[in-house]
């Protein structure tokens, strides 16, 4: 197990190869050069104690021993003001969240206490009408297609680059109903 970190935790969904690729691509396409640091992703929470590394451990082992891969609806483009998302849709994905959430709701910033809203951004930071412009170029072309998660990952956030501490492969049957 990694030393703890002196820095705050970050969860996301870890996708199948393919959508990975996609967004990566996507990203590296549109997001401005000097703040793309990050592979594409979905967050899951954005703020997570790494005093408690140990038992977060613990309990996304537990977790992802219980869940099934997960397959995702990727189901349009969403507008950030200054970028563009693409928006994911599983039913099991935000019944997992609120289930972590209760366990959690002790330490949770307000910002992971929220609904979840699953999105892969891939522009960020840049001027509005840029913005929009690529999300009317997106959506033209879009057609809904699949994406799967396959596990979670667990990050320190650095002021930058995140650190990757752990990843979580979903190996069971869902059990999250």
């Amino acid at each position: 197990m990694p030393e703890l970190p002196d820095a705050p935790l970050i969860l996301t969904l870890t996708l199948d190869a393919a959508s990975q690729a996609y967004f990566d691509e996507l990203r590296r396409q549109h997001f401005p050069p000097a703040r793309n640091f990050l592979a594409a992703h979905l967050t899951l929470f954005h703020h997570l104690s790494g005093a408690a590394l140990p038992q977060l451990t613990d309990q996304l082992t537990d977790v992802t021993r219980h869940t099934a891969p997960l397959p995702l609806a990727v189901t349009g483009l969403q507008f950030l003001g200054q970028g563009v998302a693409y928006r994911l849709e599983n039913e099991e994905l935000r019944t997992l969240h609120r289930r972590l959430q209760q366990v959690w709701k002790e330490t949770l910033k307000p910002q992971d206490r929220q609904p979840l809203r699953p999105h892969v951004t891939v522009q960020n930071k840049v001027a509005p009408a840029e913005a929009r412009a690529l999300h009317e170029q997106l959506s033209a072309g879009f057609a809904p297609f699949g994406a799967t998660g396959n596990g979670l990952h667990l990050w320190a956030y650095r002021n930058g680059p995140w650190e990757s501490l752990a990843e979580f492969v979903f190996t069971g049957a869902s059990d999250l109903r």
